[in-house]
């Protein structure tokens, strides 16, 4: 397979935000870290639970802060029905909202966890990675995709 880069990137987001959502104090720390050196011109917004990520979501749109371009979840939060929960509710909020992807970060490789994930509308799944040299490696990629690659809707909240 070949990927072909053009010099024109069909995203251009400065202050971008990514929204993170990690309830490991440890992870939270790794993924924090692995963003500031893939992304340095992204805002990582960190919360350690469904009901911080969906009031953060809220007030964006009430604000009219501009929304996350990507969510990072954590599927077991600490159980994979809070993870599944908070998907579900960034899908009813709003229409915008629901066009945000959101990628599954989680530490199952369980066969029904993620497709189940699938089933329910996120983006992609991904194992988490094992030490902070792959996380890098995981976030320079994801960076290439997300950032690079494809295009995203405008997440300028109008409601």
């Amino acid at each position: 397979m070949t990927v072909l880069k053009t010099s024109a990137s069909p995203n251009r987001h400065r202050k971008a935000r990514i929204l993170v959502v990690e309830d490991n104090e440890d992870h939270t720390l790794l993924i924090k870290n692995a963003l500031q050196h893939s992304f340095t011109d992204v805002e990582a917004v960190m919360m350690s639970d469904e009901h911080t990520a969906i009031h953060y979501l809220e007030e964006c749109a009430q604000t009219g802060l501009r929304l996350p371009q990507l969510i990072l979840l954590d599927l077991y939060l600490p159980n994979r029905e809070n993870g599944w929960a908070f998907l579900e509710l960034v899908k009813k909020l709003s229409p915008e909202m629901g066009q945000i992807p959101v990628v599954v970060f989680s530490s199952s490789s369980n066969d029904e966890d993620i497709a189940e994930s699938y089933d329910r509308g996120v983006a992609s799944y991904v194992v988490k990675p094992m030490n902070f040299a792959e996380w890098t490696d995981y976030f320079l990629t994801l960076k290439e995709y997300w950032w690079e690659t494809v295009s995203l809707p405008n997440t300028h909240s109008m409601y």
